[in-house]
This record gives structure tokens, C-alpha cells and sequence, in this order.
């Protein structure tokens, strides 16, 4: 805050004449936009002192560190009391009036009077202050303006802050000086996180002037002990200073022990307040007798001290006042509602209103209070409202409200009871119930106070007592109003309010008798007194008579009546009675009043009809609204309750305990997700209505809303007229699944954003959009709203601004829409989909980084160090209930690219309820996988995957769900089934979990099934033959487990062998290996074999069937075994020769081999010729091999190993030709297939070339090109052709028939088949190679005709003065190119001694007639068209007394150099020659060879003693 008094008003005195000091709180500011109010009239001093328009004065007087030390009150001065002058006040002083008001106020004048003296002290040292400070500060910036990089240096602090230990509430400044060049940026941090002001309205204020910075807390509390830290920063450096702040709290009750407040005045003149309600009160619900409290914090924004707003609190719109009911409590940022005894009345919709003069702010919830339990079981609630309708001498009327509650019996009716104020004894009114809710309670003590209770009763009981009513006292209302009223001020006038009392006349008639209620209990009368005024104590006495007869009788025979009112009992109910009144005093009875119309006993007011229409509508997950329509003809209506019930149970509860008259209610209090009917009924003082019908069911869950907006847009890749964005999902989707997003964009021009426009039509159901016809290197925001069943939501904040400008960075983009799954105290599971923007290749991997939430930037720290290929990560070893986020990054060849936006905080925490996937194998072997959720809603589905992406293929699974649990069972479980299932429960805090079938597990689980299945004995192994050493055969399996009792039988076709001579037996019950051994296999043992297992009840049997062919085969096997094992007692091949392709398409040929030795040999042949040892071929760990590298058709052919040694020899054959040969290059080609890129689209300037590459190209590859799925017939137009590793497909002069789908083909003709990568050549993709291919063949065009000189001239030519020299080029251009000569960079023009010629359009000649030193110098010739310019230049050196050379012809090389030629004698050439390079004088010998071919150059150089020398260049010459 500023000071009261500005820098530059300092010197003028009349300034304080305006102003007061007024102390106490009587004063009240006025509205700042009123003329005529206290506030200051600033026009008053226009001529003196004029102030700008815009400038708002303050009112705060501040001291030396800114703190306020009072208000400056301003007072209006009407203008005509200046006008006046000084006679008017000279006039004044002359009367009495003003002598005595000298004399009375001389104190309170000259206390004022000093006050103002000190005030303008204060404001003068202020204004001073001020002003001094803005003049060192204007000439320090005049001086480093002046100045500037000599003043630069890095900031640095005069005075740091120092730390502070406060008070709770208390307020704390921390403040520091700063220098530095340029004017360094400061930054508060609290432990290390950077402070908003504005994320928290009223609780930080941060100041800096002159450079001094300030940091001011508000209101202090625990939350605010921490580190602080101010950082300063410039292009010269950073630095920092640090400082404590420590909040304490007394011991006792803080306002008690809070240092004292400053005294003075509070005032909100010229202030703009900010309310905030927070901390509020939820729907509530209580039993009558308990206590509640209602409240809600209240920030109010700027904070004045000792400022108070004004709190209110109403109930149903009817403000309240502090009662023994109601207790009210402001402690400065709490307001506190305190109900202490709840009654049904306390029922309702409270609301909290706090005012100042910026405006008020409101808060409202509902209360409900349920009847107390029965005194008696049955017996029903307490009657509500009770009151006092009419009041007089002789009876009080007092009214009610029936009760919701009848305990289930309906209510016979009600009593009532009084009691004298002063006392505690009730009587009871009346003797026998009364049905209707109003009743005159009579017998009552002329100007005593009572009290009256109402209380209901059914067939089982009395209920408790009602709230009792205000006191009421029993008199004349005129009487009461005259207690009531005040005295009127004293005016010096007397007048008479009434006549005398007129003695010994008797009273006339009363007027206006009329039954004003009538019920089958009671009956009121009503009248006015006569007309004659003055009577002396004049009462009533009244008659009754049934109707139709002339029989009248006095009621009151003994006591008359006193007031103008009268309630009748006893009345025969049904029958019809006339009533009058007499007038009676001291001098007698008057006459009587006319009969009234003949009046039936009986309820005059019907009980209201039943409502109609009851709808139930959705509202939240615990409150339905109900709507109905009203009764209809119902009159006196007090309201409706409202009853529900679960549907089917046929138990009622009442919603509201007090009636609404109101035809809509929000019944609250119920049960999520169960089904609910409501009924409704009317209530009127003749009693309740019968039930509306049942309203449909409904389910109680939140109603559809609208979602709120998306947020954390950003960009993932970027084009010339595009840009993909995506963004987050709503924190509340609205109660409905989100059907899709609409994006807006619109334009940013110098920092000013334009109109909105519509990026899609359709709603996008994917969190990223592609928004196109964007222009390039402008600037846009972005805007996106989610969309569900209710409708389109409001749009997001506008994004930051993006450049749109293509990507060109080879990494990939970032990766997006990071979602958390399955949290845990110690795990959880991080989503994310790829990059859109893929970089030069495509994504390879990902990397994981994660760091706690509220930890520095420099925390991130890295989770794989390897990238993973999944798009799933699960993050382990999470420290428990610590918050975390993450971010991606994806990986292609040429490196990482950007990071993807960081993920929302999740803390590590197992919530509670919450459970895994169980895996079950049931007794009939079927696997399942179950879940069980605690906490779903009505609108929850649990959503399977794998691998968390959706399950295509149903067929493998059965998915089944009741209730809160669900399961897929697997069909038939294989390996197809291995993979990670998870489950997520939709619309709940993000339930989840997963289950890893890995490999293991599925085996371990099919194994349990096949227990369940079939109760046998588990064998690992199934009966199974092998060859042993020598050619034996061995039957054998094994059993998983088995007991010592367990025994075996071997079969042979049906009969039982035993152990002999043939078969050997061995049945181990440790391993459960059984086994039987043949030494060889004749023909008649072709049959089948079987092991029978017993062990207890389990049994078991594996059979192996040898019969036919698999007998054959055993039994040649067997014998070949026999015959293996006398030729592995030598040298021999463990493997046979075979092949295999390398993936650098290289061919392997190797074997292995064993029982070598030094003395084995080891020879390789091919179509029988042995292949000499050389690089390729190698012997490692026993294996031989023979590579061949980029292998042909040359290298078909039969390959042979052949091993021998004195032990033996063994040889290995590979035949390599015909469809082997095919076979393996069917491999090879596969390689260079699958090696292949993607098809991709490039311009040229011939036109459009669509391009892959390879690996390896080899020139038997079958490559086809297709055009829309049908092969290209090649043309002068469609060309295809191998680059190195580059197969391309040319298409010259595209058109828009050449759009559509191109493919490559590799037929390869295996089992695999070929493999075709396509490209759509069509839309955007065509369009863009188009134009580059008309941009570079318009650049070709421009190349090909852009004027050109046809050859280079000599870079120096040395000629003798007096001499004559003639150049010539060649020129060439279309259009004919312009031809202008330079001499030292200025222009020649042609004249007699400089001939400058352009002949044919083709040659350009430049003539000296005669050379002088003149000439000398660098010359130059320029050509240039529309298509370009082009330039050659040479250097002319004219000499004196140079010898003759008599060259009468030379020639110039490829490179330009002058050579001699034919025509030059030999003793010549050793002389200087003219008119070459200057970087080489060619030999002798290069000059005879040029003689002897002179047509390979067109250039001559003539010389004579007096011709000119004449040069012709053209292409050949550079």
C-alpha cells in the first residue's frame, strides 16, 4: 500500500484542508461512485491541484516500512460553504449559538486540530521520502541507459533476508536489496517450489521497488514453516539467499494470547474485496435432541485488520437471530452456525451469506432432522410449528403442523398443553384428542404469558412433546400493541387520544358478527364494537339457536365476555345453529347483534386431495430429485411429505420430517445403487392426504452430467500445414463414458489471439487429433471439450501457443497419453502409446523415467537402461504412500527423441479393498482367471486385455460377470493364451490388476487341469522308444511321483513278458523311470507295446504302437545305430553338412564333427575338385565351415567333406543344385526382403520415384512392381532400376492417373511366400510430390537456359605493347543472354581502340586494335538472362621489348592452359610463350603432343609481328 499523499502533491498546503481524522467505528464509508457522499470531492480542488482521471486515490497512511499505520477519512465539503467566504463565517461567530459551541467543544476542537497537525507531518515526510527515492532512482537509470555494458554484472545481494519466528495468524515480511545490471528477475521459492500469489488469492504478496523486494505472508499457520529461498537472475548469473520462517502456537487459546491488535479505525473505502467460501458443510442429517454445527471457512481478500463482514445465516430464505435455539460464532475466518437442541423445525435449506461492500457470497446445504426414538414402541413423532394464531383476553388459538411419522398407526389426534411463564407445570387443554391442527385453548388469566407443547397420539401411544411455542400473552391485541410500542418524542403539544366516558348509557348493537372458523369441535365467533364512542367497560354476552327455531340461549350466562371474540364447545356435530351478541355495561344490556346465517358443526376445511404424477429423477450417487404434481382444489395447504422405499421391500421411510410446499425435493440419504419408489401426500390443518401412487423405481446413482475440460494439451508432431495434438482426459467424466473430443484452434498474431474455429466436425474418440489447413510458421492455441451422453462440456483453457513449422529432427516425437494402472504401496503399471511423429526410422524402444512429485528436475532418474519394445512398463521397488510421476522417451537409429508430458502424481499406495487376479483350476480342469472389485458404481464394467491391449479373439476365451466379480475361462489352453491379462474396472478410482501366464505358468496350469481331469498317476514322460549304443532299443517313460507300492506290467500285443534273455526290466520307484531294453528288433516283434501302472486306486497306461512303416523304420534305425557305432570309433560327423544364411545374406556351409585327431584330414571338395584352403574356411570347436559371400549361379554345385585318418573315413555330402540351389537362394532372397524399408516417396526432376533399400542387393532377387494390385508394363515413362542397395520405380511427368496404391513385390517361391510393401501415392502425400517435382524441374529448366559462357578465358595473357589481341567465347542462354565487358570492375562500351562484338548470338569477341600499358589490368565478361548470370574473367599484361615469338597458331588444353602448336619451330618453344595459365607452362614434349592431334581443340591463338592474337574458346575450355 501506498502512502496517502503523492510524491508530487508535496508542497501544496491547501491539501490538508479537506481532510479529518475521525476516530472510533461510527464512521462508515461512503460509495466511492456518489458525489454527494463522505468521501473527497477531488473537483473542489481542480484549479489548485489537478488530478489525472485514471488516478484512484488511496486511503491508507503508510509509515516508514510500509505498514499501515492509519485512513485517511475524508469528509465532503459542500461547495456553497466556500462560497460563503469569510463574512458568513464572521457572521457565525457572532450569534449565541455559536459561543455556546465554542465553549462546549473547545476540547474536542483542539485535540482534532493536533491530530491534524500530526497527520500532515506524517504525509509530508511520506510524500518527501518518496519523492526522493523516485529522483536517485530516474537518475540511476538515465545513467546506466547511458551506459549500459559497462554498469552490466551478475546480481548480488546488499541486504539478505533474514529468517523470522511468529505467532499463529500473525503476518510476516521477509524482504532483501538486490543489485545488478540489467535489472535482475526475482523468484520466492518455498522449499524449493516457486510461489504463486495468484494459485493462492490472499495469502502471498509480493512487492519490488527501488530494489528492494518483499515477500508478505498473511495470516500465518503451520503449513507455512518452511525454507524459503529468492532467487535473482540476469544475463550475468544467478544468486540465491536463504531464510526460516518458524510458526508458533500458544498454548492457551490463541485469540486469548495474540498480541494486541492496532487501534483505529477500519475502513473498506475505496477497497475491491475478494470472498471465498471454503471448507463447507455437506448435507447433514441429525435426531432430534442432538446437537449440530454448521460452518465454513471465509477468505476474504485484501485482509484489513480488524475488518469484520457481515455474516448471516437463514433457513429456507428466513434470516435467523441468536436464540437458545441458535448460536452464531465469526472468529475471523470461520463462521459457525450451532443448533443445540435439533427440533423437526431446525429442518430445512441453510444458507450462509457473507457481505461486504464489493458484493456477498452464499453457501447452501440441507439439514435433515429425523424423529427421536418413541418414548412408547408405535407411538408417533412429535407434532412441528407450533404457534399462536390469534391472542386476546378470553382464549389463544393455537396451531400446528402433523408430524411425517405415525409409527404405522394412524394419529387420533393431538392435546395440547400450556404453561404460565415463571412456571414448569403443563395442563393439559383439552380432554379428548383433536384431529384438526388448530385449536382455542380458553380458561387462560387476562394478561399472563403462556407457553403451549402439542402432542400426538395413535392407538399405541403418546409421542413426544413438540418444541413449545413463544410466549403469548392472553390480552387485547390493542392492549398488546400499546405494551409494544415506544413513546413518541416530545413535541410541546398535547393531544387527547379519547372521549371521556360517557356514564349511565347503555351500549348498541355489535356489527359485523361472522363465524370465522368452524370445525366439528369448536366454533369462533367474531364482531366489532359499536359504533358509540366513550362507553364505560363494555363486554359481550352470546346466544345461540338452532336453526329453524326462535329459541335463543345465552352461552356465557355467568362471566360476559371481555373481547370481540368468542370460541364455542360442545356443539352437536351436525347440527345447524344461528349466533348473535348483546352489549352489556353498568347501566345494562344492550341489543342484540343480527343473527348470523345458520352455521352447520363440522370441518368446513376438506383434507387436502392426493398429489398426482410422481417422477424420480437421478441426481447423485446418495440423493434422488422427486417431482409430483400439486394437489388439486386443496386448500390451506401446508405442505408435502415425502416417503421411500427399496424397491420390493414395502418399507417406508419419510424423506423430509418437515413439509415443503414446494411440488420438486432432493431426498437425500439413500443407498448407492439400490432401486428406490417414492410416494408423496399433502398436509393441511384438517389433516394428511391419502399416498400418491408409487413413482416408477429408480436406481440411485449420479446423474449424467457433462464432462469438464480436458487439459495438458500438446503437440506431437508438427508439419508444414498440420500440427497432431493430444491432451488429457477430464479429471470427472460426468458419470458417462466420454464419446469424443471436439478441438478448436485459432490464429495468434503478435501475441493478440484471433477468433475460434472448428478443427473437426466429428467427435474424436482418441485423446490426439490431427488439426490441418494450418499456414506455416504462424502461430495458434488450441482448445479442446470431451463430449458424453449429457452433451459437450466447456472447452479448456486455451493452450500455449505453437509455431506451426515443419519437424525436421530425425529422433521420433514424444510419446503420449501416459496412463497409470494397477497402483500399489511397491508397483505399478505405467501406459503410453508411440510417438506420432516416428523421426527418420522408425521406433525402436522406449525409455522410462521417473521421479518423486515434488522433487527438483534434476531428480529424474531412469528405469530400463536397455529399451524395452512394449508400450506397458511395470515400475517396481516404490517407496510406500510416496507420490511419483513419469514420462517416455522414445528411441530410433538416429537416437532418443523428446520426452513425452510428464504424468499426473500417483501416489504408491495399496488402497484399501483392494485384491487380485486369482487363477482357479476347477474339478473339472477348466483355468479361469477371477477378479473381485469392493468398490464398483452401477455404471462400473470390468474391461479385460492382453498385454493391455484389447482381446480380439474370443474364441479362445469365455468371459463371464455377476456382480462385483468377474472371470474369463480359457477354452483350450495353449500357447497362444501366454501373455499378461489384466483387468480394469471402469468409473472407480482406477482399480485394476494382471496376471502373468508366462511359458511356465501355462504349463504348470495345464498340468493341474490334467490332475483335475483324470485321477491317474501323473507320468512326466509318455511311453517312448530310443536307440541306445550298439542299436539297442529301450521303451521307457516316467512317472511325475509314485509310491514303493506301486507296480508295473509290460505288454506285448495283449500277453504279458517278463524279464529274460530278450527283455531286460527296470522300474525305478525313486525317479519313477520304467524301462524295458531289447538287444535288437526282429520281425516279429512289430507290434504294440504297452506299460500298465498301478499304484493304490490311481492307475496308469502309455502304449507305443510299431507296427507297419514306424516299425520298419525303428528297425532299419536300429541297425543303422548298430553300423553308427562302429563308425564313431574313427573320425565321423556328429552333423552332416547343411547350410545357413547369415542376415548379411552370406552363405555357411557346415558340419561337426568329433573323434578327431592331428593326424585326421579334413578336405572340402565341389563337383570333385577340392576347394583350396583360404580365408573362408574355418575349423572351430568342432565344427567345419565354408563361407561364400554374394553368392551366384557359379557357385551351384555338389560340396563334399571328407574326414579319414588310419582309424577310418567318413564323408558328408551337399548336393547345392537345381531345387536345393533354389531353395537356398528362396533364403537368401528372403533376407533382402525382409531387410527392405519401407516404400518412400521422393521427387526428381524427371518426376516422381518411389524408392527401398536393402541390405544387399543380388541380381537374381525377383522384384516386381505393382500399380493398384496389377503388375507395370515398363515404358520410356515407367522405368524401374538398382542403385547400390536402392531398387526405385521412376515415373516420368507424373499425372493424376499415376495416383493410387504402388507395391514392390519379392516373389519369393518358398512356403513363407513373397513379400509386397505398398505406398498410396494419392491425397496430401501426391500432392506434395508433385509440386517438389515441378519445383525441381522448373530449377532444372532455369539451370539448362540460364546464360552461360561457354568455356573459361586464360587466366593471364602476356602481350607486347603496340600489339593487337582478340578473345572469343562461346555464349549460350535462352532468352539470348545481355553480354557486357568489365575492366576493372567498371563497364566497357565499344569503340575504336576496344571492339566489343556478339556474332550469331553465340560468340562474343573482345578486340584491342593496339595494346599500351594502358590496358592492362583484369578484364571480365558478364552474361545474364532471366535464369541467371554468369561470369569469366581474365588478366591482360602488356609488356616491352617482349621477344618475337613468330607463333603463327597455338592451341589451349581440356584445363585452358595455351599450348604451341604445329606451326612453332622448336628453338621457339624454349621462348616465353603468351597467352597461358598461369599455373603451368606446359614441357616440350605436351606441346608435341597436342601438335600431333590439333582437332581436339577448336581454340587458336594467331600471332603475327603486326597481326592481332586471336582466341576462340568454347565448351572444352574450363
Amino acid at each position: 500500500m501506498s502512502g496517502s499523499v503523492p510524491f508530487y502533491r508535496k508542497h501544496q498546503r491547501s491539501l490538508n484542508r479537506d481532510y479529518r481524522y475521525q476516530s472510533g467505528s461510527g464512521y462508515s464509508a461512503g460509495t466511492s461512485g456518489t458525489t454527494r457522499t463522505r468521501g473527497l470531492d477531488w473537483s473542489s480542488q481542480s484549479t489548485l491541484d489537478p488530478l489525472p482521471k485514471r488516478t484512484k486515490p488511496s486511503y491508507l497512511a503508510v509509515d516508514r516500512d510500509n505498514q499501515i499505520i492509519g485512513y485517511v477519512v475524508p469528509i465532503f465539503r459542500n461547495s456553497q460553504e466556500f462560497a460563503a467566504g469569510y463574512s458568513e463565517k464572521s457572521k457565525l461567530r457572532n450569534t449565541a449559538a455559536y459561543m455556546e459551541s465554542r465553549d462546549t467543544f473547545t476540547s474536542g476542537l483542539e485535540m482534532e486540530r493536533s491530530e491534524q497537525i500530526s497527520r500532515k507531518e506524517t504525509m509530508r515526510e511520506s510524500a518527501t521520502r518518496i519523492s526522493f527515492n523516485k529522483t536517485i532512482h530516474e537518475h540511476e537509470e538515465h545513467f546506466k541507459r547511458m551506459n549500459e555494458d559497462g554498469l552490466m554484472h551478475a546480481p548480488e545481494f546488499v541486504i539478505k533476508p533474514r529468517s523470522h519466528t511468529v505467532w499463529e495468524k500473525q503476518c510476516v515480511r521477509l524482504h532483501c536489496t538486490i543489485n545488478g545490471w540489467p535489472d535482475p528477475r526475482v523468484v520466492w521459492y518455498k522449499n524449493n517450489v516457486a510461489i504463486d500469489p495468484l494459485a493462492n488469492v490472499g495469502k502471498y504478496k509480493i512487492e519490488s521497488k527501488y530494489s528492494v523486494h518483499s515477500l508478505e505472508i498473511n495470516r500465518c499457520d503451520f503449513e507455512d514453516t518452511a525454507q524459503y529461498r529468492v532467487s535473482a537472475m540476469n544475463v550475468k548469473g544467478e544468486v540465491s539467499a536463504y531464510a526460516s520462517v518458524v510458526v508458533k502456537r500458544f498454548k492457551g487459546e490463541v485469540d486469548e494470547f495474540l498480541p494486541a491488535p492496532r487501534h483505529g479505525p477500519v475502513s473498506e473505502y475505496g477497497i475491491t474485496f475478494q470472498t471465498h467460501i471454503v471448507d463447507n458443510f455437506g448435507v447433514s442429517f441429525g435426531r432430534e435432541g442432538e446437537t449440530m454445527s454448521l460452518g465454513c471457512t471465509v477468505i476474504i481478500y485484501p485482509t484489513l485488520h480488524r475488518y469484520q463482514p457481515d455474516v448471516q445465516w437463514f433457513r429456507d430464505g428466513i434470516l435467523l437471530s441468536p436464540s437458545k435455539w441458535n448460536h452464531m460464532h465469526w472468529s475471523g475466518d470461520r463462521a459457525t452456525l450451532t443448533l443445540t437442541h435439533l427440533n423437526k423445525e431446525d429442518e430445512g435449506l441453510y444458507t450462509l451469506r457473507v457481505s461486504t461492500k464489493s458484493g456477498y457470497k452464499t453457501y447452501s446445504a440441507y439439514v435433515f432432522v429425523r424423529d427421536a426414538d418413541a418414548e412408547v414402541e408405535g407411538a408417533p413423532g412429535a407434532p412441528l410449528d407450533v404457534c399462536c394464531l390469534d391472542a386476546n383476553k378470553d382464549y389463544i388459538i393455537v396451531s400446528w403442523k402433523q408430524p411425517a411419522v405415525d409409527g404405522g398407526n394412524s394419529i387420533l389426534g393431538y392435546f395440547v398443553d400450556r404453561c404460565e411463564v415463571g412456571t414448569t407445570h403443563w395442563i393439559q387443554c383439552n380432554d379428548t384428542p383433536v384431529k384438526f391442527a388448530r385449536f382455542p385453548v380458553t380458561g387462560l388469566v387476562e394478561g399472563r404469558s403462556y407457553t403451549f407443547r402439542v402432542r400426538a397420539v395413535n392407538k399405541c401411544g403418546m409421542s413426544r412433546p413438540s418444541r413449545v411455542s413463544e410466549p403469548v400473552a392472553a390480552m387485547d391485541p390493542a392492549d398488546r400493541a400499546r405494551m409494544r410500542g415506544t413513546s413518541a418524542p416530545w413535541t410541546g403539544q398535547i393531544i387527547v387520544t379519547e372521549e371521556e366516558p360517557a356514564e349511565g348509557i347503555v351500549p348498541g348493537r355489535p356489527r359485523e358478527l361472522q363465524v370465522t372458523e368452524a370445525t366439528k369441535n369448536y366454533l369462533v365467533l367474531s364482531w366489532k364494537p359499536p359504533c358509540e364512542k366513550g362507553l364505560e367497560g363494555v363486554m359481550y354476552y352470546v346466544e345461540k339457536c338452532v336453526s329453524g327455531t326462535d329459541s335463543w340461549q345465552r352461552v356465557n350466562t355467568e362471566i360476559p365476555v371481555k373481547s370481540p371474540r368468542f370460541a364455542l364447545f360442545d356443539l352437536a356435530e351436525g347440527n345447524s345453529y344461528c349466533f348473535r351478541v348483546r352489549c352489556c355495561n353498568a347501566a345494562g344490556v344492550g341489543e342484540p347483534s343480527d343473527p348470523t346465517e345458520a352455521t352447520t358443526v363440522g370441518d368446513k376445511l376438506d383434507t387436502p386431495s392426493a398429489p398426482s404424477k410422481v417422477v424420480p429423477t437421478r441426481n447423485t450417487d446418495t440423493s434422488v430429485v422427486v417431482s409430483w404434481e400439486a394437489s388439486r382444489d386443496a386448500k390451506e395447504l401446508v405442505g408435502y411429505y415425502i416417503e421411500a422405499s427399496i424397491f420390493g421391500s414395502n418399507v417406508w421411510e419419510p424423506c423430509n420430517n418437515k413439509p415443503v410446499n414446494v411440488t420438486r425435493f432432493i431426498c437425500h440419504g439413500l443407498m448407492t445403487g439400490e432401486k428406490y419408489v417414492f410416494r408423496v401426500r399433502a398436509v393441511n390443518a384438517a389433516g394428511l392426504s391419502q399416498f400418491s401412487q408409487e413413482s416408477e423405481p429408480v436406481e440411485v446413482k449420479a446423474a449424467i452430467a457433462s464432462p469438464t475440460p480436458p487439459f495438458g494439451i500438446s503437440v506431437l508432431e508438427c508439419v508444414r500445414d498440420s500440427m497432431v495434438l493430444a491432451w488429457k482426459q477430464p479429471t470427472f467424466i460426468g458419470g458417462a463414458d466420454i464419446t469424443g473430443y471436439f478441438v478448436d484452434y485459432r490464429e495468434v498474431v503478435d501475441g493478440v489471439p484471433g477468433k475460434w474455429h472448428e478443427a473437426n466436425i466429428r467427435a474424436v474418440a482418441e485423446r490426439a487429433y490431427r488439426v490441418t489447413d494450418l499456414k506455416e510458421n504462424n502461430k495458434y492455441q488450441f482448445q479442446v471439450r470431451a463430449a458424453n451422453m449429457a452433451g459437450v462440456g466447456i472447452p479448456s483453457l486455451p493452450s500455449d501457443t505453437f509455431l506451426c513449422e515443419e519437424w525436421t529432427i530425425a529422433v521420433p516425437g514424444p510419446p503420449h497419453d501416459l496412463q497409470l494402472r494397477e497402483v500399489r504401496s511397491d508397483s505399478m503399471v505405467l501406459l503410453w502409446k508411440t510417438p506420432v511423429y516416428q523421426g527418420r526410422d522408425p521406433v525402436n524402444g522406449f525409455y522410462v523415467d521417473v521421479k518423486e512429485a515434488e522433487a527438483p528436475e534434476e531428480a529424474w532418474r531412469g528405469l530400463n537402461t536397455k529399451p524395452t519394445q512394449n508400450t506397458f512398463f511395470k515400475v517396481k521397488n516404490l517407496k510406500e504412500n510416496e507420490s511419483y510421476v513419469f514420462r517416455v522417451r522414445a528411441q530410433n537409429q538416429a537416437g532418443v527423441g523428446k520426452t513425452s508430458d510428464i504424468s499426473e502424481p500417483v501416489q504408491a499406495v495399496t488402497k484399501p479393498g483392494t485384491k487380485e487376479i486369482v487363477v482357479d483350476v476347477d474339478d473339472d480342469g477348466v483355468i479361469s482367471l477371477n477378479f473381485e472389485c469392493a468398490n464398483m458404481t452401477p455404471d462400473s464394467k470390468f474391461v479385460w486385455s492382453k498385454n493391455y491391449e484389447d482381446m480380439d479373439d474370443s474364441s479362445r476365451l469365455t468371459m463371464e460377470t455377476k456382480g462385483n466379480k468377474s472371470k474369463i475361462t480359457f477354452n483350450s489352453p495353449g500357447e497362444e493364451d501366454i501373455g499378461i491379462y489384466s483387468c480394469l474396472v471402469t468409473h472407480t478410482d482406477g482399480t485394476s490388476s494382471s496376471y502373468d501366464i508366462s511359458p511356465e505358468e501355462l504349463k504348470r496350469l495345464l498340468e493341474i487341469s490334467h490332475d483335475h481331469k483324470f485321477p491317474k498317476i501323473p507320468l512326466k514322460s509318455d511311453l517312448a522308444v530310443e536307440m541306445l549304443e550298439k542299436g539297442r532299443v529301450r521303451f521307457w517313460l516316467q512317472a511325475e511321483k509314485i509310491s514303493a507300492n506301486a507296480n508295473v506290467d509290460y505288454v506285448f500285443n495283449d500277453n504279458v513278458v517278463s524279464q529274460g534273455e530278450k527283455y531286460k526290466m527296470n522300474f525305478d520307484k525313486n525317479t519313477g523311470v520304467v524301462e524295458m531294453i531289447m538287444e535288437s528288433l526282429m520281425p516279429e516283434d512289430e507290434g504294440t507295446f504297452t506299460f500298465q501302472m498301478q499304484d493304490g486306486k490311481a492307475t496308469n497306461q502309455s502304449s507305443l504302437v510299431l507296427i507297419g512303416d514306424v516299425f520298419k523304420e525303428l528297425q532299419k534305425e536300429s541297425e543303422f545305430q548298430r553300423k553308427e557305432w562302429f563308425r564313431k570309433q574313427g573320425p565321423h560327423f556328429i552333423e552332416y553338412l547343411s547350410y545357413e544364411v547369415t542376415p548379411e545374406c552370406c552363405v555357411v556351409l557346415k558340419c561337426k564333427v568329433g573323434n578327431m585327431k592331428k593326424e585326421t584330414s579334413a578336405l572340402w571338395y565341389k563337383d570333385g575338385r577340392e576347394i583350396k584352403a583360404d580365408e573362408n574356411l574355418g575349423f572351430a570347436e568342432g565344427v567345419l565351415k565354408l563361407e561364400i559371400a554374394q553368392i551366384s549361379k557359379k557357385d551351384a554345385g555338389v560340396y563334399e567333406m571328407v574326414l579319414k585318418d588310419d582309424r577310418g573315413k567318413d564323408t558328408s555330402t551337399l548336393d547345392l543344385t537345381d531345387q536345393c540351389f533354389k531353395d537356398l537362394m528362396n533364403e537368401v532372397f528372403n533376407y533382402i526382403a525382409n531387410s527392405s524399408t519401407p516404400l518412400k516417396i521422393t521427387s526428381t526432376d524427371q518426376g516422381i520415384r518411389i524408392y527401398t533399400f536393402v541390405s544387399y542387393y543380388n541380381d537374381l532377387l525377383p522384384v516386381t512392381w505393382h500399380y493398384k494390385d496389377s503388375a507395370i508394363a515398363f515404358s520410356d515413362r515407367l522405368k524401374s532400376g538398382v542403385v547400390g542397395d536402392q531398387l526405385w520405380l521412376q515415373i516420368s511427368e507424373p499425372t493424376e492417373k499415376d495416383m493410387g496404391k504402388y507395391a514392390i513385390e519379392f516373389n519369393i517361391n518358398d512356403t513363407r511366400g513373397g513379400l509386397k510393401r505398398t505406398i498410396e501415392l494419392s491425397g496430401q502425400a501426391y500432392e506434395d510430390a508433385l509440386a517438389e517435382f515441378k519445383r525441381l524441374k522448373a530449377a532444372a529448366v532455369a539451370e539448362k537456359n540460364r546464360a552461360r559462357v561457354a568455356g573459361g578465358l586464360p587466366d593471364v595473357v602476356t602481350i607486347q605493347e603496340g600489339k593487337a589481341l582478340n578473345l572469343t567465347c562461346n555464349i549460350s542462354g535462352d532468352p539470348l543472354p545481355q553480354v557486357t565487358w568489365l575492366k576493372n570492375d567498371k563497364e566497357l562500351t565499344s569503340d575504336e581502340h576496344c571492339i566489343l562484338r556478339v556474332e550469331s548470338a553465340k560468340f562474343a569477341s573482345f578486340t584491342i586494335t593496339a595494346v599500351s600499358t594502358a590496358d592492362t589490368g583484369k578484364y571480365s565478361i558478364l552474361v545474364k538472362n532471366k535464369h541467371g548470370t554468369e561470369s569469366a574473367e581474365f588478366t591482360l599484361d602488356v609488356v616491352e621489348g617482349t621477344p618475337d615469338l613468330g607463333v603463327t597458331s597455338y592451341w589451349t588444353d581440356a584445363e585452358g592452359n595455351v599450348v604451341f602448336g604445329a606451326n612453332t619451330p622448336k628453338e621457339k618453344m624454349k621462348t616465353s610463350v603468351t597467352g597461358i595459365r598461369k599455373e603451368s607452362v606446359p614441357s616440350v614434349e605436351k606441346m608435341n603432343d597436342f601438335t600431333e592431334n590439333p582437332e581436339e581443340s577448336e581454340n587458336t591463338v594467331e600471332e603475327d609481328n603486326d597481326d592481332p592474337i586471336e582466341i576462340e574458346l568454347d565448351n572444352k575450355t574450363k
